[in-house]
């Protein structure tokens, strides 16, 4: 009677182990891939779960266009000598008259040394009145003197200088070499070339943006489209603001991953394959390749275009699906995009949870196994 009374005892053993595993459940980094589909909106949840395809990862392969406005893009280039307010003039008038307008009667010559551009970019020249200069080259200001002056004085002839101030300046700060003010000249009338006058970027170009500030407006381009696409560089203008920052965006890696954290974008584009990838993979231990969703809050347009539907309205809750067991799951992880605030959440395979059951079984046995050999006295 005693070999079955301890067949009783370990039986009993294995029951209450599985109750203290069914009560208090397993620890885990997070949902299975059950939960999840119980909270779909297809089961009364408020997510909608949608496995990922062609059709599906064409219509999410939303990024943000970066460029300038035709404001900007349209601006011509200002040349390297543009007066701007505050800069300081040197007018040389001469008058082929012996009682000239400027001067005392027998000289050639009249000079006015220090004429300064006033704030709203005007200068006041006897006989001619006062003239705009800030945006004028010296060489147009010349020409509207000159005509201003030809009806009260024959063929006057003037010359004009800028005597002081650094004319148009640009402002450039941030992940830059060198910051600080710089003067609009010859080799720095736009804005690569401006860029590369300050040393070039201080971080990585593929995620470095530059932005742009001109009078209440922005632009905001990649670095690197920049130098790609020579169409897209623009002119600059006096007072502009550069600012050359990194990539703030970043997703957020969960569950069975190599690492699980916040991460910022390494490139441009990021496929989820990549974000696995940058993570350090799937945990080989414990990942389930069939369990890999992206959770993603989606404008109501591409839930529309997603869902096939019309009447969402607001941003919807999508939860993304891949499998990479599938034959081409490995292609539509490479074409799907991740984009900024996403959250990658890769879900434990079947076979650890099991394990996790029955070392909490074992270990659970054994204890119990020793409870009862001390109650027995052997």
């Amino acid at each position: 009677m005693k070999p079955q009374t301890s067949r009783w005892a370990k039986c009993v053993a294995v029951v209450a182990a599985l109750a203290v595993v069914s009560s208090c459940g397993l620890p885990r980094p997070g949902p299975n891939k059950r939960e999840i589909f119980a909270g779909s909106v297809q089961k009364n949840g408020d997510a909608f779960v949608v496995s990922v395809n062609d059709r599906v990862t064409q219509a999410t392969a939303v990024t943000p266009a970066l460029g300038f406005s035709d404001a900007f893009k349209n601006a011509g280039q200002l040349g390297s000598d543009t007066i701007r307010p505050g800069d300081v003039l040197s007018l040389t008038i001469w008058e082929n008259v012996d009682k000239p307008l400027l001067g005392p009667e027998g000289q050639v010559a009249a000079i006015l040394e220090e004429v300064q551009v006033d704030g709203a970019g005007f200068i006041f020249v006897p006989y001619a009145g006062r003239i705009r200069a800030a945006g004028n080259t010296p060489e147009a200001i010349r020409r509207i003197i000159s005509s201003k002056l030809e009806d009260q004085t024959p063929d006057p002839q003037v010359e004009v200088r800028r005597a002081a101030g650094d004319g148009a300046t640009v402002s450039i700060v941030g992940a830059i070499a060198a910051q600080g003010v710089y003067p609009i000249e010859r080799p720095t009338r736009t804005l690569s070339a401006m860029l590369a006058r300050a040393g070039g970027v201080a971080i990585e170009p593929e995620i470095a943006l530059v932005t742009v500030s001109r009078k209440g407006q922005t632009g905001k381009i990649w670095f690197e489209d920049l130098y790609s696409n020579p169409h897209l560089d623009i002119a600059l203008r006096g007072s502009d603001r550069i600012l050359v920052e990194a990539d703030t965006r970043a997703f957020t890696a969960l569950g069975a991953t190599g690492a699980q954290s916040r991460v910022t974008f390494e490139t441009q584009t990021l496929s989820a394959i990549e974000a696995i990838a940058q993570v350090g993979g799937l945990n080989a231990g414990t990942a389930d390749p069939k369990g890999v969703f992206v959770f993603r809050n989606e404008p109501a347009d591409i839930a529309n275009n997603v869902m096939g539907r019309s009447d969402l309205v607001g941003d919807q809750r999508l939860v993304y699906v891949l499998d990479l067991t599938q034959p081409n799951g490995m292609f539509q992880a490479r074409d799907f995009a991740i984009r900024d605030g996403d959250t990658l959440y890769v879900t434990e395979a079947p076979f650890t949870t099991w394990d996790k059951t029955i070392s909490s079984i074992t270990g659970s046995a054994a204890s119990v196994s020793s409870l009862t050999t001390l109650a027995s006295g052997g």
